[in-house]
């Protein structure tokens, strides 16, 4: 099995907590953390995984602990 197999891997709520927030656009997270809108756009859509200082600033924008924006699933979830 690959490392991008589906049923593995790290899911996020980012999309629902910034429309939770104001409606906030990729662009304004993207600002707030020190990224791109594009970058924003990819760990959204989990086509790339975060560096942990990015996620940990992505909880922070959001008030909230990183496993609650964060989640891993793995083949035994």
């Amino acid at each position: 099995m690959g490392k991008n197999d589906a049923g593995v891997g790290i899911s996020n709520s980012i999309r629902t907590l910034r429309f939770l927030h104001d409606e906030m656009t990729q662009k304004q997270l993207a600002e707030l953390i020190g990224v791109t809108r594009q970058t924003v756009m990819a760990i959204e859509s989990n086509k790339y995984s975060p560096t942990l200082e990015v996620a940990f600033k992505i909880a922070e924008v959001f008030n909230l602990p990183l496993e609650e924006v964060f989640r891993y699933r793995s083949t035994a979830d």
